[in-house]
Parts: C-alpha cells; structure tokens; sequence
C-alpha cells in the first residue's frame, strides 16, 4: 500500500484550520480524529502500532470542532491569496 497525501480541512471554535498528512487509509473518521489530533484534542499516536482510542464525531463536536472534510493532496489547484501585511501598531 503506499502512502498518500491528504489535505484535511476544519473549524475550531469557528476559526477555518487545515493541515497536511501522510496516511495509507483515509476515511471521515481517520479525518476526525487527526483534525482532533491537530487541535489539541486527540493523543497522536506514538508509532504505527500503537493502539489508541479514536475521537468520535459527536466527543469532538462537543470540544468545539466541526465541518471536518478531507481530500487528496493535489485534487484542487492550489491559488495563493495575496499577502496584506498587517496594520502598524
């Protein structure tokens, strides 16, 4: 099986986040459980072999995650906004 790349979009307490991962399976709840994992929520695992409890749908709803979606890496061109540098204080 090899190892794929996968963009994995969400909200938390209303602020869009994303990030990148590399996985051999991925699925809506691999999805929430690593966007769990991203917000500080869920444990990442330490290797590949090690079991851990997997955060459900309705446990990370509960902390404030929500609009969990996922795709391939390189499925949707990448458009770059333009940069605004921030007001002077």
């Amino acid at each position: 099986m090899k190892n794929s790349l996968y963009v994995i979009e969400y909200e938390y307490h209303h602020e869009p986040k994303s990030f990148i991962i590399r996985a051999e399976v991925m699925n809506n709840a691999e999805a929430w459980h690593w966007a769990c994992c991203d917000a500080g929520i869920g444990i990442i695992p330490r290797s590949r072999n090690e079991k851990i409890k997997r955060i459900s749908k309705p446990l990370a709803e509960r902390y404030g995650l929500e609009n969990v979606r996922w795709r391939p890496s390189g499925s949707i061109p990448f458009i770059a906004k333009p940069y605004v540098p921030p007001p002077p204080e």
